[in-house]
């Protein structure tokens, strides 16, 4: 009897210590083993989604027995720590963990502190670098309230003692704000942005993070608001050790450089083209995307799309392989130098998916979309391309003789207008002046009426100002005819349109009627320029300035 009611005491007593076992326990048990006992932990923490381990001898860790565990979604060595993915559950997991161990959790800068003793020379200099670059939030914020400041105290104070009230006020207050209230703030968005964009990366959405940052990051560079991405990066490598985003931005960098590739491909018998292609593609391979992406991918659209889907795709390879760089490298292909070495391999994978896919994409749409004047270049003799045998209409004695305007006013531009010819350079306006849309001249005009300075086609107008025609000749080369300067102001009023979009003009046709009286009155000036846009096949140019020309006669621009 006695033992009887003994046994049932003793299962009463088993059932009770189950239900004390947390809904970890066992798994806790099994980890704790396969890292190498608890003799072997130094410290441990854990973050939103993984167990943050500093081990004594890290290759008593375990790592494929560790994977293979049902609860552990991945685990890597980061920054000295041995780190294993969780989940959402990780708090629970670590709560049992630290039971069934008999060790006492620690805060995440503990274990930075810990982990130092297991990194390398290259490590710890990444890590402190990252640590000064990590406030970048807060500075950022404390400098604007440092502009704001000074803004009110400039406004408020006195002209006699602005120069010593002004700076004074301004720095003391911006420094205190900055230590106790913008700072911290500062910290606390800067951690909050890592941990939403680490949680993007590594969570149950990773795949669509990773598709939509890929596609979406060249569209930014246009912006200029990819830059931001930096701070965020250093901030990802000071809370994590590593970075996942800054690889996408590399891949994203190839992916648009091989959009490029892929119309050097298409335009190899267009020399022209050939001439921008190639150093753009060369500089978006090494970490510039500005050339490849203004000069080339934009200026035709599909390749920019292209390289979209291109970067998107390697994106998504990139954070389901989890693939981690140490810091922030050069964007492109020598990125791969600042990749952890045991993702080496896989961030290659991804380098070859952003080379190959947005190549071949943009090769086979520009198959379809090219116009055969852009492929092989417009107006290329039979002595460069053999255009009836890609056309099947054009013989090559005929591409020959389009070429030439009006017989004997073949390769130069008239007068559009009667005045004194200067140099774009003396135009007071810095678009002009300064070359940013092409090199040109211009005319103070005599006269009312713009005319065509050579054979073309009208390819642009300005319906409600009316104060611009562009004209592409047969050659490909495209200018750009502009009426006095802001004169967009104006709103057409005291402007005439004497041709239509699309048409057919011969030198010396009537383009745009004009009243000078009406610009001067508005308070613009009248000056007229001509800017060369697009060279097509011409070269050479020669502009010839500080002469008087007549309209239709003076011949003011030659080239090849």
């Amino acid at each position: 009897m006695f033992k009887q009611i003994r046994t049932k005491g003793n299962n009463h007593q088993n059932v009770m210590e189950e239900r004390k076992m947390g809904k970890y326990t066992q798994d806790a048990q099994q980890l704790l083993r396969l890292i190498g006992g608890k003799e072997n932990i130094a410290a441990v923490s854990h973050c939103v989604t993984r167990m943050r381990f500093v081990l004594n001898d890290p290759s008593k860790a375990d790592v494929e027995a560790i994977e293979a565990m049902k609860v552990v979604k991945g685990s890597f060595t980061q920054a000295g720590q041995f780190q294993v993915i969780i989940g959402n559950a990780v708090a629970d997991f670590y709560n049992d963990f630290v039971k069934v161990a008999g060790v006492e959790g620690v805060s995440k800068d503990a274990v930075k502190q810990a982990a130092k003793k297991n990194q390398n020379v290259l490590q710890k200099v990444i890590a402190a670098l990252a640590e000064i670059f990590a406030p970048l939030i807060p500075a950022i914020m404390a400098a604007f309230v440092l502009v704001y400041l000074e803004r009110f105290f400039r406004k408020i104070s006195p002209q006699v003692i602005s120069s010593v009230v002004v700076p004074f006020c301004s720095l003391v207050l911006a420094v205190m704000a900055a230590h106790f209230i913008v700072g911290p703030i500062g910290w606390k968005i800067g951690s909050a942005i890592s941990s939403v964009v680490y949680a993007g990366i590594t969570g149950s959405f990773k795949v669509v993070f990773g598709a939509i940052f890929g596609f979406v990051y060249a569209p930014l560079v246009i912006t200029g608001l990819h830059h931001m991405s930096n701070a965020i990066d250093l901030q990802l490598i000071a809370d994590y050790g590593g970075t996942m985003l800054w690889l996408m931005i590399a891949l994203s960098n190839i992916a648009q450089g091989s959009a490029v590739m892929g119309m050097i491909i298409l335009q190899k018998k267009n020399v022209a083209a050939q001439e921008v292609n190639v150093p753009a593609g060369i500089s978006c391979y090494l970490g510039v995307t500005e050339p490849a992406i203004f000069g080339v991918n934009l200026k035709y659209g599909f390749p920019f799309i292209c390289g979209m889907i291109g970067s998107a795709i390697s994106a998504v390879v990139c954070v389901m392989t989890s693939t981690t760089a140490n810091a922030v490298g050069v964007g492109g292909i020598p990125g791969i130098l600042s990749i952890q070495p045991k993702y080496m391999g896989s961030f290659a994978i991804c380098m070859v998916i952003a080379f190959v896919i947005p190549m071949t994409l943009t090769f086979i749409v520009g198959k379809k979309k090219l116009s055969m004047a852009d492929r092989v270049g417009a107006g290329d003799s039979a002595d460069t391309v053999d255009v009836s045998a890609e056309a099947g209409s054009i013989s090559a004695t005929e591409n020959t003789e389009t070429t030439e305007l009006n017989g004997d006013g073949a390769n130069t531009l008239r007068a559009f207008l009667t005045g004194k010819v200067i140099p774009v350079k003396e135009v007071n306006d810095g678009v002009f002046s300064e070359g940013v849309m092409g090199d040109g001249l211009a005319i103070l005009p005599e006269n009312d009426t713009l005319y065509a300075p050579c054979d073309g086609e009208v390819t642009v107008l300005m319906d409600e100002s009316r104060h611009a025609c562009g004209l592409t000749l047969e050659n490909g080369m495209e200018i750009l005819l502009h009426i006095g300067i802001d004169t967009v102001e104006m709103q057409g009023d005291g402007f005439e349109y004497l041709v239509s979009l699309n048409q057919k003009v011969k030198q010396g046709t009537p383009l745009v009627r004009f009243d000078r009286e009406k610009i001067r009155t508005a308070g613009h000036p009248d000056v007229t320029v001509c800017i060369v846009t697009e060279e097509g096949n011409a070269k050479d140019f020669e502009f010839v300035t500080d002469i008087h020309a007549e309209a239709g006669k003076t011949e003011i621009v030659l080239f090849n």
